[in-house]
């Protein structure tokens, strides 16, 4: 491999205030392909920000069905482009000898999922198909624990603090402490980056986690926090409509607008408990 991928590339810019021109140098997300590959066999192509595809492909897999835990990868490497040469954009993973997934139908959910006429029914139905336990039932989430945690994830977004221009995912455990992060220029990738991130540690179901995204609440999100076994997943922005259906027949706790002082909670809020305050003898 020539050269590894860059997270950020600076570039000139001119900025204008008031009429006055100021050139300066920008920081700049990156952009860029990955291809993912299981052997020799193209599963997708998703843009992503270079930084830890082999998570990212790890937890795309996972996530998608194509792999049920760590052991069903023998190997996740680099492989070669169309000049034959080792790639930063493509990732050849290696599954356990008699794994053979269905790569076709894989297919045809990306291609469905990309298109206007999705239908939100028939995507619901593949999700309760995995057969994916449902999310820890008796997992709480204390409110005054809640709240501070978008400032803690953005607090450990680095490239987001040079460019402003990232998504965020960040798994946190019932105490609120912070034990993944992952940045991507797509929300589901942050999202797989951590997923796959947790399934390479052996740390999956995430059955006593918070999983927090940097921005909307939206249905790709909520299969994939399902798929982990996430019980609480919060947002700092709005859920859709077929996100919170998804959460609330999933049994995922699905928290959005989560703010210093303020969230709605759309599904399932058993696990977002109040602080009791002491009663006060008169």
């Amino acid at each position: 491999m020539r050269h590894p991928p860059q997270r950020i590339k600076t570039t000139e810019v001119i900025e204008c205030i008031d009429g006055r021109e100021r050139p300066f140098l920008d920081d700049l997300a990156v952009e860029e392909p990955l291809e993912i590959r299981i052997g020799a066999d193209p599963v997708t192509i998703t843009m992503r920000t270079p930084g830890d595809d082999f998570a990212l492909a790890a937890g795309l897999l996972y996530s998608e069905g194509l792999i049920d835990d760590s052991h069903d990868l023998s190997r996740i490497n680099y492989g070669r482009g169309p000049d034959d040469r080792l790639s930063g954009n493509v990732v050849t993973a290696t599954l356990r000898p008699g794994l053979r997934p269905d790569l076709g139908a894989l297919r045809r959910n990306f291609v469905s999922a990309s298109s206007c006429g999705i239908c939100g029914r028939t995507s619901m139905d593949a999700v309760h198909a995995r057969e994916r336990a449902r999310p820890n039932p008796h997992f709480r989430m204390p409110a005054e624990s809640l709240m501070p945690l978008p400032a803690m994830l953005r607090s450990a977004q680095r490239v987001f603090g040079r460019t402003g221009g990232l998504h965020a995912a960040g798994l946190f455990n019932h105490q609120g402490e912070l034990l993944l992060v992952h940045e991507d220029i797509g929300r589901h990738n942050a999202v797989d980056k951590v997923i796959g991130e947790a399934l390479l540690q052996g740390i999956l179901p995430l059955s006593d986690h918070v999983l927090l995204v940097s921005g909307r609440g939206g249905f790709e999100i909520v299969q994939k926090a399902i798929a982990a076994g996430v019980p609480v997943l919060a947002s700092v922005s709005a859920p859709s409509s077929l996100a919170v259906q998804l959460a609330r027949e999933g049994g995922v706790t699905l928290v959005g607008f989560l703010r210093e002082r303020r969230f709605v909670v759309y599904s399932h809020p058993h696990r977002v408990t109040k602080e009791r305050k002491p009663v006060v003898a008169a």
